[in-house]
This record gives structure tokens, sequence and C-alpha cells, in this order.
């Protein structure tokens, strides 16, 4: 059954995920297809292309520009093995796109050939930007020479939403995902044979004590009117059954709505760990990661998208939802730059970072079409955000 170009992009896509800052297969994928413009005689003059890093930055000229408007799509996958139904599933064993972002692209792509063989007044930028999941591409790239160089006066995004059918739209003014950062603990102690844990610190045991008494930081230190999630995802400790573990390590993450509440968890983190250095007579560090600011919505800008989507006799279903603890560094562009964030409906059964993630394709041509159209009202400047 033949399908769209752009649903087929995003399939080819799918099939070669690949980590932060290593996407150098998908960097290429997306050269070679913006190359195919380029030599087009009657569009290749309107398009400026630059990398940065393992990303890309592509700007189309406008006919009469007097802002530039930016659109971002992130590009890496996750290491997690594939359990979908495709046909046409990861070629890369251990690594899936589990969180979307072959939909972004494919999205993105398919809105800026739009707007190269569809001009309009203003310049556009379309930036295509690595390591979402981690290291954080985001800021490096929104502070590098060659995006300084476009940097632009609007800049939009969108993620996939499995929760929501196809045809819808879910955003809202002000934040929209939380604040995140990660968490790295490694307990240090001294080993044994385990007939004589008197002679031993057994780091097992501390590590134990530590993960339950992380979980009564929301519980007891965070306002009940605010919100905030300490997660412990991953335990590594000991070698052997018969062995008292001399290291352990600890791996989580940190969500809250405000930087305050951000804080106050880091800092009830560290008391706890000094607590458990003490009490078990070892030492510990603690590694924050990656930490990436809240999404946060510019209220005139999105309002203004609002109340064009409610104008709309279209199939697009608009929904006013609340924030969500994911998180997402498109925030450092928010933080910089007037703008927006939505959730986009693909009615799949599985949520996001799930092994059997089978996101309905149907959503792709809906979320060009729709985008397409907004920037373009955006430019005509028919109502001014």
């Amino acid at each position: 059954m033949k399908v769209s170009p752009f649903v087929q992009i995003r399939r080819d896509l799918h099939q070669i995920p690949e980590p932060g800052f290593q996407e150098f297969k998908t960097q290429q994928y997306l050269i070679e297809y913006l190359t195919k413009l380029f030599y087009n005689r009657q569009f290749g003059m309107r398009i400026e292309m630059q990398t940065w890093k393992t990303g890309l930055l592509v700007k189309i000229k406008g006919n009469d520009p007097k802002r530039l408007i930016a659109w971002r799509a992130d590009m890496d996958g996750l290491p997690i093995p594939e359990e979908t139904s495709y046909p046409f599933r990861s070629m890369h064993e251990g690594f899936m796109h589990a969180c979307g972002h072959d939909f972004h692209m494919a999205i993105g792509l398919g809105i800026l050939t739009h707007f190269v063989q569809n001009p309009i007044d203003d310049d556009l930028l379309f930036i295509f930007q690595p390591a979402e999941e981690g290291p954080g591409g985001a800021l490096p790239m929104m502070e590098s020479e060659e995006f300084q160089r476009w940097k632009p006066d609007y800049i939009f995004g969108l993620h996939i939403a499995p929760e929501y059918p196809v045809g819808t739209i879910a955003t809202r003014e002000g934040i929209l995902f939380a604040n995140t950062s990660e968490l790295f603990i490694d307990l240090t102690g001294k080993g044994g044979h385990a007939a004589y844990p008197h002679k031993a610190n057994d780091m097992v045991v501390a590590a134990a004590h530590l993960v339950t008494q992380l979980q009564t930081i929301v519980a007891r230190n965070i306002n009940p009117l605010d919100s905030g999630v300490v997660t412990i995802g991953k335990i590594e400790g000991g070698t052997k059954q018969n062995i008292i573990a001399e290291k352990a390590r600890i791996e989580g993450t940190i969500r809250t709505l405000s930087m305050d509440s951000m804080q106050k968890i880091k800092s009830r983190i560290e008391a706890l760990v000094q607590g458990i250095e003490t009490g078990f007579e070892c030492q510990a560090q603690i590694d924050y990661g990656a930490n990436y600011c809240q999404v946060y919505n510019h209220h005139e800008i999105t309002r203004h998208f609002m109340n064009w989507l409610g104008t709309q006799q279209s199939d697009v279903t608009l929904i006013e939802c609340t924030e969500a603890m994911t998180g997402e560094d498109f925030g450092y562009f928010l933080a910089n730059i007037p703008g927006f964030m939505f959730w986009l409906g693909v009615d799949t059964p599985y949520g996001l970072h799930h092994a059997k993630l089978e996101p309905n394709e149907g959503a792709i041509e809906l979320a060009i079409r729709t985008v397409s159209d907004y920037i373009r009202y955006l430019s005509d400047g028919q109502v001014q955000a």
C-alpha cells in the first residue's frame, strides 16, 4: 500500500534511531533530502543550510521578510529494544524511536517543503536538534554561533501524545512541561566476605535505605499544593551473592513545576546522602547530570494560536490541557524566544518511551497542514501576536 512521502520519511527515520550527538545517519538522511531541494532550480535559491554537530539549521528566504519564524524538531532515539509489529523496525539493535522524534522530523520536513514550494513574506528557520533525550542539545545549540546568526523572533514545536486521538491538539498558556534533572548517586564502602558482615560496610543495604528515604522527600518536604517527583529507575550493586558489596549506584530523575521546589528537593537529597555517609561509614558522590528547564508557553502567542484554532472549520480539536511532569529541553528556546509547544494526538495504547509505541501515522499530514496554515496566518499579520 502506497503511503504519503512524509509517512515514508517517518518510516525510513524510524529504522535508524541513534543516541544523542551520534545522529550521523539521521543527519545524512536529512541532508540528502534537503539537497534535492537545493538542486531544484525553482526552489534552490530560497534555501540556506548549516550544520551544527549532528544537527541542522535550514533557513527559507521569504518574499518580504520582517521577522524570522522558527520550527524545531528533535532527532535522537532511545536505548530501548523495539517490540513493535512494524515491518520497518529499528535496524540499530537496542535502540528505538520510542518518543516520536521520527514523527517530529517527518512533520518538520513536511512543513519545510510546503514553504519552499509556497513561500510567505517572512523568513523561516527549521531547527533539527540533536540530543533531546540527553545530554541535552537545545541549550548548546541555542548558544552556538550558527544559531545566533539566525536567531528567530518566534519559535514553535510539538510533541506526540499517545493518549489523545488523531485530530487533537492540546496545549495551554504558561507552564506545559516540568523542570527536570537527572540523578546519579554513587556509594562506596568496604566490601568483604558474606560470612563476616561486621568487617565490611554493605553498600547494597546502604542503597536500599537511601532509596526508601528519598521517597519521603515529596511527601514530607514539598508543599502539597506544588508538584514534584523523585523516581529511582535503576540500582546497581555488588558482584556475587556471597560477597558484601563495596559499591552501589542509584540512578533516577527529579521533576518539579517550580525551580524553588527543584532546589528544595536537591537540598534534601544532599542532606539524606550525608546521613547515609555517616550512618554507614561510606563515601558518596552526587551527580545531577542533565538539567532541563520548564517548557513555558508564552501567553500572548499561545493564546493567538489557540484562538486561531478555534476559528478553523477543520478536523482539528483543541484541548486546553493541564501541565505535565514530562521534560523537554525545548524549554531553553522558550526561555529566550517567544513561542509555544503543543501535544499532537497519535492515539496509541502504549505511552512514550515504551518498546511497543506505534503512533497513528494519520497525525503526520494533519500536523503538516495545520502548522503550515498557522504560520502562514501569523506571517500574513491578520492578527498581530
